[in-house]
């Protein structure tokens, strides 16, 4: 995956290649499915589409880019016969002044396929320390990306085994910005809520939130989380990724969902989760199963996520009462 990269005036241009042992339309799947992108791809975050038409996408997305979460604007047009999909960015993020690229899926002789992922950037200013630092970044999310998809890839025909979505509800005779204020104000949770220990909350930006956590296990033991958040007040919605993962698991996304109706609101606490099947055998043993992991795994985040949907019900239902 070794990069090559030139410059024609201002615009500088990189190429990161890696061969994947599967199909090119798997491959070009994988890329295509923008919105499972947090699941696979590590720096990314979130990603909402924005519109959809004719192989057209308009994409808000959310990244890491050297130690940093920074988000921005990217139009792409799919083309699945050709298994490419370029992209352009629409509102970039300082110090980014331009950036665009494709994904080309390129078959093999041994039923497999070359991937090539082309980026051409522009600097605010054509500042050189700028240039290096979005090259430094765009190298490091590349390779993690390109290595990220081999990995997907190749394991797709066991996605169904490894990776799993569930939920759990409550119903609150409260306000939508009451239960948001319980989830948003994550620092206050060590004096509101039995299962987390220490939790450290910093934000970059309103909205954007790091959290370094220690959760209660009942055993008595803790156990150490971080996570980013992305807090949308306006709609109720809280989504999130979690940064450091146990040895089970490749990866575990989340959203807290707040929704009206009548008198009170549903709250939703969402988890998508990834099992490592070398790390379910480290962990629970040579001969455990998936189904077992996805089990504990399960009890696991759903014990915690009810735990504090119950309490976000109590804090808003008696914000309810009080007036």
């Amino acid at each position: 995956m070794a990069p090559t990269v030139t410059t024609t005036g201002t615009t500088h241009v990189t190429e990161h290649t890696v061969t994947v042992a599967a199909p090119p339309g798997t491959v070009y799947d994988l890329v295509a499915d923008v919105t499972a992108w947090p699941q696979v791809f590590g720096p990314t975050v979130h990603v909402e589409v924005l519109e959809e038409a004719r192989g057209e996408q308009l994409l808000h997305l959310w990244a890491f880019a050297n130690g940093e979460v920074r988000d921005w604007t990217s139009r792409r047009t799919l083309d699945p016969a050709a298994h490419t999909i370029t992209f352009r960015q629409v509102v970039s993020a300082a110090p980014v002044a331009s950036m665009g690229g494709t994904w080309r899926i390129m078959p093999d002789d041994d039923g497999g396929c070359r991937v090539m992922l082309l980026h051409d950037y522009r600097a605010v200013g054509d500042d050189p320390a700028a240039v290096a630092l979005i090259e430094q970044a765009v190298d490091r999310n590349s390779r993690a990306e390109l290595a990220a998809l081999k990995n997907a890839a190749e394991l797709a025909g066991r996605r169904g085994e490894t990776t799993f979505t569930f939920s759990d509800s409550v119903e609150i005779d409260g306000a939508a910005a009451d239960v948001f204020a319980f989830l948003d104000r994550a620092d206050r949770w060590p004096e509101r809520l039995p299962h987390v220990a220490r939790l450290r909350l910093t934000e970059d930006e309103p909205g954007l939130q790091h959290l370094d956590m220690d959760t209660r296990s009942p055993d008595g033991s803790t156990h150490n989380t971080t996570s980013v958040r992305i807090c949308f007040a306006d709609r109720a919605e809280i989504v999130y990724k979690q940064l450091r993962v146990p040895v089970a698991m490749a990866g575990h996304t989340g959203r807290w969902e707040i929704t009206p109706h009548g008198t009170g609101v549903t709250a939703t606490s969402w988890h998508t989760v990834t099992l490592d099947p070398e790390g379910v055998r480290q962990t629970l043993g040579p001969g455990a199963t998936l189904e077992e992991a996805r089990t504990l795994v399960r009890r696991a985040l759903g014990t915690n996520s009810s735990t504090t949907l119950r309490h976000a019900k109590q804090f808003a239902e008696e914000a309810h009462a009080r007036t």
